[in-house]
């Protein structure tokens, strides 16, 4: 037996959270990267260390949110 989560629906290029846990864990992946911002932030001692760093991890923030939707997501029913 699959089990069918359905957390997310794919909008265009990014995924948009229709259950209370895609809302969560959307939630928490904006939590996480403004948490590394300013612990990039605190640590760095240019403008460009921050960015560099930064940008770094947003993608791979990114790439685990997009795999989480993906795995999730609310496909449409197939029409035969």
């Amino acid at each position: 037996m699959i089990m069918k989560l359905n957390w997310f629906v794919r909008k265009g290029l990014f995924y948009r959270p229709v259950t209370i846990m895609g809302w969560i864990i959307l939630a928490a992946a904006v939590v996480f990267a403004v948490y590394t911002f300013i612990d990039i932030n605190n640590t760095s001692h240019s403008v460009s260390d921050v960015l560099i760093n930064f940008v770094f991890n947003l993608l791979i923030i990114g790439l685990f949110y997009t795999l989480i939707a993906y795995v999730s997501e609310k496909k449409p029913a197939r029409v035969e």
